[in-house]
């Protein structure tokens, strides 16, 4: 069996993984190749692609549509992930501002009722 090459850098998740820690539950991980995620009680939120190109983040297929739309020089969609509710982002192409949007839109998607009350309730208070 032949080893596929594995080319990325740790740190071209840094900056996602740190916005996507902020929402509760959350939790580091490693995943497919060994390269870095983050998890929402055990559900894969993003991560770096083995090939360090780009981060698939879950995304429910009418939040991915939209963006891909509005977005096409930041998100994209290989094949591969077509039929999965996922979005790629370019690793060297992307606004802060977006990506948290993105993020967060992730993490609704994976939270459970309560937390999504919870964070709302908190997101009332501190405004």
């Amino acid at each position: 069996m032949k080893n596929k090459a594995v080319n990325f850098n740790y740190s071209d998740f840094e900056a996602v993984k740190n916005i996507a820690m902020t929402f509760s539950d959350t939790e580091e991980s490693i995943s497919h190749e060994g390269t870095p995620s983050v998890k929402v009680r055990g559900k894969l939120m993003c991560r770096l692609h083995d090939n360090g190109e780009f981060i698939p983040i879950r995304l429910e297929f009418e939040l991915r549509d939209k963006y891909l739309d509005s977005h096409p020089e930041i998100f994209h969609l290989p094949d591969h992930y077509k039929s999965y509710p996922y979005i790629c982002m370019w690793v060297h192409n992307y606004d802060k501002k977006l990506l948290t949007e993105v993020l967060e839109q992730s993490w609704k998607g994976l939270a459970t009722k309560k937390q999504l009350k919870e964070y709302d309730e908190k997101k009332t208070t501190t405004r």
